[in-house]
């Protein structure tokens, strides 16, 4: 298995169904095709050659199960190839090819109409009947999304929702789920209470890597907080997963796409007093700007507020409107002004796209040659947005600050977490300490005071993360999200403090000294969040962690101390940690210095220590005993040889700069198919280190979080 989320699609067809299914999975696509992103151009391809020799690329790929190869069913048909063809290439059942031939029949009627004032209201009721989105029907009569839904509007072709009764009929739904259908004019969703104020939150969409279930957690608190306080609520989502915690968390529950489409109808129905787009991660701020413009309330943080934070000219307007420091960077349009910028910062630089999560499309860049690669992609892929570059600051520790505020302006720092990883690993993907341990006082100080400029300037009511980096003693502001996180959930049991339930009653007029939340909270435990990484179920993954997230999950531990807390989330996280044996070094010219008392500390605790010639001759000159081994391409038995032949217990290997970072790809490699612990950052190895002390000195009680918050501080 390969999958980390699902998305789940319910209508009176499969095919509606389908094309639901589609368009919710956030991959740029709304429905089967037909929408402006097909890898394919069936239509202007028109020589019979050209389309003989096209239908035999789609045969090739169809032979192959890959992701996408749905779409390529569509291709398939529209090129002539039949359903008894596609099921000999495909094995799929030729009642679900079928269907899919139906739908690209509807898909010829619309094209064949020519416009959407010379297609029919019968007709453009059947293509919704079959799961057609306005998008599709926009790209098929050449207007726009906009148009199609004001002729919808005009000629009242809605849909209307239809109740999945969790009941059975033996008694009352509690929680009947809604889903969105074109076949009839009954609506069965129950009406609100009378005088009861709605809240909308929109959620998450599926789980995938970037965006999980922490948001989900965020939703839900949110929910619970909502109806304590005497709301109904409503909830907007997708995977299945969305209130698996309890049937009846929510009033009302819809299983649609988080589209503006899918929104816009529930919100016409709902008619609520406010939506929350904060808790959802990216998805639905996406959405933000064009509901607000639609007349949707929106609670808490203003979506232009969001918007400034995400656009780079005017987040650098309000850096230095409030003196934060930030890296030297800029916008690019074009592969020439990106070099141009990247000549000026001078390599690594840091780019990626906007409005991204997850650190998708995010790259560290060592040279111009990729550069204008990596631009050309970002910019064939969302060409209307600049590709954002930063002077990468390498070897510099990062920091995540989670805040609260209200609309009467105050602020309260919620937690401060050093991450163990260096700044350049993707915050997803990095460890982190709550309390920031050996983080000078002073840096935490600047960063409180940073944090909060930045929340009283974007107007902020609710949740706000900020990530910062420590270079040389400097404070850098990296990012400000004005929106919950994804560590909203693991600071929430660090510190005693539902964040998610504060921020949405936050959001619905409440205040921080009501709420009785007024100053930073003190943790009485040392908490270490470490992340769950999927690369033994992909073949060929590199496990060498950069700035686009590949973490599926994450663990806690809590302990009085680091070590112990570390070492209990490296175990939770399903990763061996060593107490005997042979460790492997191979160390960046900067880390052999750095890390030559954590070598010491090894041989302490009675480890064998093996490394590459040049780390092997640094340990040596200090009076630490290590043997020297080959590197892969230096001759046999290299260390690679040892991997496999189950004499390594850890490797620590910290490569610096491209160059290295590719040669050694194939002792990391060797480690994630032999499952042995490897260690690619400075600081995770002093982390390790201390947890292996930690499993050695000390010994486990169990105590749950509630009596560690009661506990007196250690």
């Amino acid at each position: 298995m390969k999958s980390v989320g699902e998305v789940m699609a319910i209508g009176r067809t499969f095919r509606e169904s389908l094309q639901k299914g589609l368009a919710s999975l956030e991959q740029g696509r709304h429905g089967l095709g037909a929408d402006g992103k097909d890898m394919i151009d069936v239509d202007g391809t028109r020589e019979p050659e050209a389309r003989a020799a096209l239908l035999q690329a789609v045969r090739r790929r169809l032979r192959r199960p890959q992701s996408d190869n749905i779409f390529f069913l569509r291709h398939a048909l529209r090129l002539g190839m039949t359903v008894p063809e596609l099921r000999e290439h495909t094995g799929i059942d030729p009642w679900f090819l079928a269907q899919i031939e139906r739908i690209v029949e509807r898909e010829e009627t619309i094209r064949s109409a020519g416009s959407l004032r010379r297609l029919t209201d019968r007709a453009l009721r059947a293509a919704k009947r079959d799961g057609f989105t306005d998008v599709q029907l926009a790209f098929l009569l050449k207007t726009t999304e906009v148009a199609v839904r004001a002729r919808r509007v005009r000629s009242g072709i809605r849909p209307v929702f239809k109740a999945v009764d969790t009941c059975a009929a033996e008694f009352e739904a509690e929680t009947p789920y809604y889903y969105s259908t074109y076949e009839s004019d009954e609506t069965e969703v129950r009406a609100a209470a009378e005088g009861a104020k709605t809240v909308v939150i929109l959620g998450s969409g599926p789980n995938r890597i970037g965006q999980g279930i922490e948001f989900d957690y965020c939703c839900v608190h949110g929910v619970m907080a909502l109806r304590e306080a005497g709301y109904e609520t409503v909830m907007i989502n997708l995977n299945p997963e969305t209130v698996s915690t309890d049937y009846d968390i929510v009033d009302r529950l819809y299983f649609e796409p988080l589209t503006f489409e899918s929104v816009m109808e529930i919100l016409d129905v709902e008619e609520p007093w406010g939506v929350i787009v904060q808790f959802g991660g990216q998805t639905p701020l996406k959405l933000a700007l064009r509901l607000e413009e639609a007349g949707v309330p929106i609670l808490g943080t203003a979506p232009s507020a969001i918007h400034r934070s995400e656009d780079r000219d005017e987040f650098l307007a309000l850096a230095r409107e409030i003196d934060a420091r930030v890296p030297a960077g800029g916008t690019a349009l074009s592969e020439d002004a990106a070099v141009a910028t990247a000549n000026g910062l001078g390599y690594p630089v840091l780019v990626r796209p906007s409005y991204v999560l997850g650190g998708q499309g995010m790259a560290v860049v060592y040279g111009e040659e990729r550069l204008r690669s990596y631009v050309a992609s970002a910019l064939k892929n969302d060409p209307g947005n600049p590709v954002l570059i930063d002077k990468y600051l390498e070897n510099a520790i990062e920091v995540d600050v989670d805040c609260l505020a209200d609309a009467d302006g105050g602020v309260v720092i919620a937690g401060i977490m050093r991450h163990i990883e260096k700044a350049g690993i993707h915050s997803g993907d990095s460890s982190c300490v709550l309390p920031a341990l050996g983080l000078d006082d002073a840096l935490q100080d600047e960063m409180r005071r940073v944090a909060k400029k930045f929340a009283a300037g974007l107007g902020v009511v609710g949740l706000m993360n900020v990530q910062f980096a420590i270079h040389q003693d400097l404070v850098y502001t990296l990012e400000v999200n004005p929106r919950a996180s994804r560590t909203i959930p693991f600071v929430s049991k660090a510190i005693g403090i539902p964040l998610a339930k504060y921020a949405a009653r936050l959001m619905a007029g409440e205040t921080l000294a009501g709420l009785d939340f007024t100053s930073e909270r003190a943790p009485n435990m040392v908490s270490v969040k470490k992340v769950v990484l999927p690369f033994r179920k992909l073949a060929g993954s590199d496990p060498m962690l950069g700035p686009e997230m590949k973490s599926t999950g994450e663990v806690m531990g809590v302990a009085s101390t680091f070590g112990q807390a570390f070492a209990k989330a490296t175990m939770a996280a399903g990763e061996k940690v060593p107490v005997t044996g042979t460790v492997f070094l191979s160390l960046a010219d900067v880390d052999k210095v750095e890390l030559l008392p954590i070598a010491r500390e090894l041989v302490d605790l009675k480890f064998h220590l093996i490394a590459t010639r040049g780390t092997a001759a640094a340990l040596e000159e200090a009076g630490v005993p290590c043997q020297a081994v080959y590197k892969v391409n230096e001759g046999r038995p290299n260390i690679v040889d040892f991997v496999k032949n189950a004499e390594i217990d850890l490797i620590i290997n910290t490569p610096l700069g491209l160059t290295s970072r590719y040669d050694e790809r194939a002792i990391r490699m060797a480690a994630l198919e032999f499952n042995i612990p490897c260690i690619t950052t400075r600081a995770a190895a002093v982390a390790a280190v201390r947890g292996i002390r930690a499993l050695s000195d000390q010994d486990f009680r169990v105590r749950s979080v509630q009596e560690w918050h009661k506990a007196a501080a250690p």
